[in-house]
């Protein structure tokens, strides 16, 4: 617990000065030596706990001290800590023990202010959650931009929709039609004593995470890990064999493959970033799949577009990400109210970029993983008003056409995340011939 709980404060403290979680923790973990699996798998939860949980834990922590810690990793020692205490189910005098432990390997006269400190929490803890939690912070545990933003553009849903972004996220496979039907596998489940329900065309949401080892047939290619919400993008841009379809700023491939998966359709996976499209090679490789890969900026296809039109565009933008915090949670802590526009202007560049390669009577099918509307409906909006050649196609029936049971908080393509699937935006757009 030791290791785990020094990395973790490592981890935080870095991710709180600017940092991408995934990179830091990616990091720390190649250069870790002798961390156990088990070290590594907690390292691992302590640090997404508690950025999780950043805002509350953060105003307990402001209660707890008479003054600052300077050593900003002593101060994020603590958070872990806190953290265990309040979310785990480790042994409190194991926290508590260990937890002093670490800080005086932080420094030597730090152990009893830490043991103090955590056994302070334990005995008022009730009246500490409650203080933390009448600020909006401390209650919902995002930025107060964040909070007010979703407020106004949610009114009533908003507590429900920060709430959702602070649960642990579903785990949710995508069965490769090619080599299986989905009760087939989900039978195979059954045998390994995994529960789980099909819960749209070739979504499989467990009943608890497993790793991907545990997956019978994953080596295969017989399922890969994806959201149901994202399983929504092939099916909505509605591809046939034979079709020419770009799936633009593809990595890590899980749409590409999902569109190879449906029909025999010539793609091209592009994607700014050279590295991350070797993902997507690897992706497609596991699963028996090809498409053409190609290192391009969406917004420069001069440098890349061979000149022929394609029936199908897959427009999946960069966007804030504030539709899969619960996968993230760096986000809550890493963006800023003025990052918005900034996507927002990206996005509509893109759009309009792409929209030149798309022949007449194509479609073209916009997604964000972001429930902010200046992301999302704002930018089609503008883009419609541009382009008298668009026109936004109905997406009210789309869920009950296409069977899926369970998505909810379904309004004009925003997906509002919950217990089945995160949050995302999906706009569906057609040329006029």
């Amino acid at each position: 617990m030791e290791a785990a709980q020094l990395g973790a404060s490592q981890v935080v403290r870095q991710v709180l000065e600017g940092r991408n979680l995934n990179q830091v923790l990616e990091k720390y973990l190649k250069d870790a030596h002798g961390l156990s699996p088990q070290q590594r798998g907690a390292l691992q939860d302590l640090s997404y706990g508690t950025l999780r949980f950043y805002g509350q834990l953060a105003r307990i922590l402001e209660q707890l001290l008479h003054k600052p810690v300077r050593n900003e990793s002593l101060r994020c020692l603590m958070l872990v800590a806190l953290y265990q205490l309040q979310y785990s189910k480790a042994a409190v005098h194991a926290v508590v023990d260990h937890a002093v432990r670490s800080a005086r390997k932080l420094d030597k006269a730090a152990g009893g202010l830490v043991n103090a400190l955590l056994r302070s929490f334990l005995r008022s803890r009730d009246a500490l959650l409650a203080a933390a939690a009448a600020t909006d912070e401390g209650r919902y545990a995002y930025q107060q931009w964040w909070i007010d933003e979703v407020r106004v553009q949610y009114g009533d849903r908003a507590q429900d929709i920060l709430l959702a972004g602070n649960q642990h996220p579903p785990m949710t496979l995508r069965v490769n039609r090619r080599r299986i039907a989905p009760a087939d596998y989900l039978a195979l489940l059954t045998q390994q004593n995994i529960l789980a329900s099909l819960i749209a065309p070739e979504a499989i949401r467990l009943e608890d995470p497993v790793p991907v080892g545990r997956l019978p047939g994953f080596a295969d290619g017989l399922v890969s890990v994806q959201d149901a919400g994202a399983q929504c993008a092939a099916h909505l841009l509605d591809v046939n064999d034979g079709m020419r379809v770009l799936d633009a700023c593809a990595a890590p491939g899980g749409k590409s493959a999902h569109l190879l998966e449906l029909a025999q359709v010539d793609l091209m996976a592009l994607d700014k970033d050279a590295v991350r499209l070797r993902r997507v090679d690897e992706n497609l490789q596991r699963l028996g799949l090809r498409a053409v890969l190609q290192a391009g900026d969406a917004m420069r296809p001069g440098e890349w577009w061979d000149g022929k039109p394609f029936q199908r565009i897959l427009a999946d933008v960069p966007c804030s990400a504030s539709g899969v915090v619960r996968r993230h949670p760096d986000i809550k802590w890493l963006r800023r109210a003025q990052d918005i526009e900034g996507f927002a202007r990206q996005q509509l560049q893109i759009l309009e970029a792409l929209w030149q390669l798309l022949e007449r009577g194509g479609k073209l099918l916009y997604a964000t993983c972001s429930i902010f509307a200046q992301e999302n409906r704002q930018v089609i909006d503008e883009f419609l008003q541009r382009h008298g050649d668009a026109q936004l196609q109905d997406m009210e029936n789309w869920k009950a056409k296409m069977g899926w049971a369970v998505m909810s908080g379904v309004n004009n393509g925003q997906l509002l995340p919950n217990d089945q699937h995160d949050g995302f935006y999906y706009a569906l757009l057609q040329k006029h011939t």
